[in-house]
């Protein structure tokens, strides 16, 4: 499996566990309140001290054209753009440097002057789940503010949408936040998400389902439900959770994951996809296994240890799971069908 293809794992659970159960509007308007009191007295202090760079620092990277032009002339924040000393963020806001995800939010959250809840592949990533590599920021509308959907910017209404708190910020419930996004995913990726949201910790099988439950009748929802019992956390990469399903659909479902094998030499190894019975393993290789010579030679020995001890391997790669299903199912029933005869 390719290391590059595997989700990361998210720490945030812990925040989240702590604020489950925040009342989503009360959460909102207390944090709006700490927004908007620091944000008016912003302007005053830089009539007192000019001190632009203080303010970028207390307003987490960003600040806006207004408190700008209360510490500097119209000609000379012109320049600064022009030089590229200030980079436009969103209309009216700028950061010292090429913004991340975090300074586009908080730019966000000085546009509406309260924090912004993030939603669907944002949400995901922050809960260490994306799948789909997301670049544009999803977020929820605001009660009291218009957002409108800008270039790097889709802006969502969710009524009743639950939320939670991750890494400080606003955002839908890992689980709700897991099927929205499965719901516009085609079935194998769909599969992925739900997955990597298992393996992130920050949910479980019975989460889905209740989310699953919540968003009924909405686009995608019916796949989805038949997607969650199938969802494994042992899954370690997306592709492999594509893989995965192509077996099930084909009747050929491993019967284990990430199995571990001990061969001669007291070595414990681990396989993708197993049949126990069988002793067969098949492994995902993702494109760039081949390019590391370490990873390579140690596949070699992995494979000649196993063969040892009696088991099978096979491997299938990006294309088999993509292009050639029917042949990968094909190679995997004839090597059970050999093995559990011999």
């Amino acid at each position: 499996m390719s290391e590059g293809d595997t989700p990361r794992k998210s720490a945030s659970s812990r925040t989240l566990a702590a604020n489950r159960g925040v009342p989503n509007r009360e959460f909102i308007h207390n944090r709006a309140r700490m927004c908007a009191g620091p944000a008016r007295r912003a302007l005053r202090i830089i009539a007192m001290t000019g001190d632009i760079a203080a303010l970028f620092d207390t307003q987490n990277g960003v600040v806006t054209t207004a408190q700008l032009l209360a510490a500097m002339g119209r000609s000379r924040l012109d320049t600064k753009i022009r030089t590229g000393e200030l980079v436009k963020v969103w209309p009216g806001i700028y950061s010292r440097d090429e913004p991340d995800t975090g300074v586009r939010l908080a730019g966000l959250d000085l546009r509406a002057e309260e924090p912004v809840a993030i939603c669907l592949g944002t949400a995901a990533a922050a809960y260490g789940f994306d799948t789909e590599g997301v670049v544009d920021l999803h977020v929820l509308n605001p009660d009291g503010h218009q957002l409108r959907n800008s270039d790097g910017l889709v802006v969502h209404r969710r009524e009743g949408a639950p939320l939670g708190v991750v890494d400080g910020r606003p955002a839908t419930m890992p689980e709700w936040t897991a099927v929205e996004v499965a719901r516009g995913l085609r079935r194998p990726r769909a599969l992925a998400t739900l997955d990597a949201a298992l393996r992130s910790g920050t949910c479980d099988a019975r989460q889905l389902r209740v989310a699953a439950a919540q968003q009924a009748g909405r686009r995608g929802i019916v796949a989805v439900r038949e997607l969650i019992p199938l969802a494994r956390a042992e899954a370690e990469s997306p592709m492999e959770s594509e893989a995965r399903l192509v077996m099930i659909d084909g009747g050929l479902a491993p019967t284990e994951l990430q199995f571990e094998i001990v061969d001669r030499d007291f070595r414990t190894w681990r396989v993708d996809f197993a049949w126990p019975e069988g002793k067969l393993a098949v492994e995902y290789d993702g494109f760039d296994w081949h390019s590391d010579q370490d990873q390579f030679r140690r596949d070699r020995l992995k494979r000649a240890a196993l063969q040892e001890v009696g088991w099978s391997v096979l491997s299938v790669v990006f294309d088999d799971v993509r292009h050639r299903p029917w042949e990968m199912l094909r190679r995997i029933e004839t090597e059970l069908r050999r093995t559990r005869a011999a």
